[in-house]
């Protein structure tokens, strides 16, 4: 443990961010699976997703590939979905 006030400081801080990151990142693998599995609303339940992901990259939670390539992956199943 930090003896500093500062470091002491750094360390709530991060941990605080850490928390959030947390949250923000089960909200989008939670929306992710709901997506996936509704049957009506599916665009809606898709553009919700889409913006949580926009949402973490502007946050600097996720990297914009990262989201991108979710966002991908996320159309192509809900495509797939909807063609079967």
């Amino acid at each position: 443990m930090p003896r500093i006030k500062s470091a002491k400081k750094r360390v709530e801080v991060a941990e605080r961010n850490r928390q959030r990151n947390v949250q923000v990142k089960s909200a989008i693998r939670t929306a992710i699976k709901k997506s996936l599995t509704v049957s009506d609303g599916a665009q809606d339940a898709l553009s919700h997703v889409y913006g949580l992901l926009d949402r973490a990259v502007s946050k600097g939670i996720l990297h914009k590939n990262a989201a991108a390539r979710q966002k991908s992956r996320v159309t192509k199943a809900a495509l797939a979905k909807q063609a079967s």
